[in-house]
């Protein structure tokens, strides 16, 4: 048993930092219980739990956690969906906005930014894709700049690093020198289901599955839509 004064150690990827870390905060609240979130790259984090590193809980996209269930890093039975997010894009505090009503508007503002910026994560994937589909990711290649991991895009755009932006709208939320136009069209959107799941060896097993029946109540619905999230159900 783990007590309460001992965190639960979760693992996440940076977009989920600011729900887990105000879902950790209100869990504390209701039981006592301390839970301690690290927020890395996506893709860092999946490697620390591939690496054996010790956590009791993961939250990743849920691809990435139908993969570690498959190499039984997860335990698959403890899986539950935490939120959906959906991709924003955003530009620097005061600078003009273009339209984004439609892809049609949206692939017009991508051509005539001078730069264009993306993570390493879903969202990143997802643009990319959509380049090659619409056929400029050649012509672009030399204005895109990837934000390296753990480094948020709304951090390259207030610096000036980017002109357009394009990440999960938890991650642009609340960022300093960002204004968000809001989020991607229907028509090209692009939605990231996160779970969570108990590591294969947690020190505090009972308490991680409390945790994650928290995180996936009704309750925890108020927090997840602060930062641009829907409940993943």
């Amino acid at each position: 048993m783990n007590d309460t004064a001992t965190p639960i150690a979760v693992i996440s990827s940076m977009a989920t930092r600011q729900v887990l870390n105000d879902l950790a905060d209100a869990y504390m609240r209701r039981s006592g219980q301390h839970v301690a979130v690290e927020s890395v790259g996506g893709v860092a984090a999946a490697r620390r739990i591939e690496e054996h590193e010790a956590f009791d809980v993961v939250v990743l996209a849920s691809d990435v956690i139908a993969r570690l269930a498959a190499a039984g890093l997860v335990d698959a039975a403890s899986r539950v969906g935490i939120a959906r997010s959906g991709i924003a894009v955003a530009v620097a505090a005061g600078a003009a906005r273009p339209s984004i009503d439609s892809g049609a508007a949206v692939r017009e503002a991508v051509l005539a930014a001078r730069s264009i910026g993306y993570s390493t994560g879903p969202s990143g994937a997802h643009l990319i894709r959509l380049f090659e589909d619409w056929g400029i990711a050649e012509l672009i290649g030399p204005r895109i700049v990837q934000a390296p991991p753990g480094v948020p895009v709304g951090a390259l755009i207030a610096r000036g690093e980017v002109e357009l932006g394009f990440q999960q709208m938890s991650e642009l939320i609340g960022v300093a020198g960002v204004d968000i136009i809001g989020p991607l069209p229907e028509d090209i959107q692009a939605m990231t289901v996160f779970e969570g799941a108990v590591c294969a060896k947690p020190r505090a097993p009972v308490e991680s599955r409390a945790l994650l029946a928290f995180m996936d109540s009704p309750e925890s619905g108020e927090i997840k839509r602060r930062y641009g999230m829907e409940p993943a159900r």
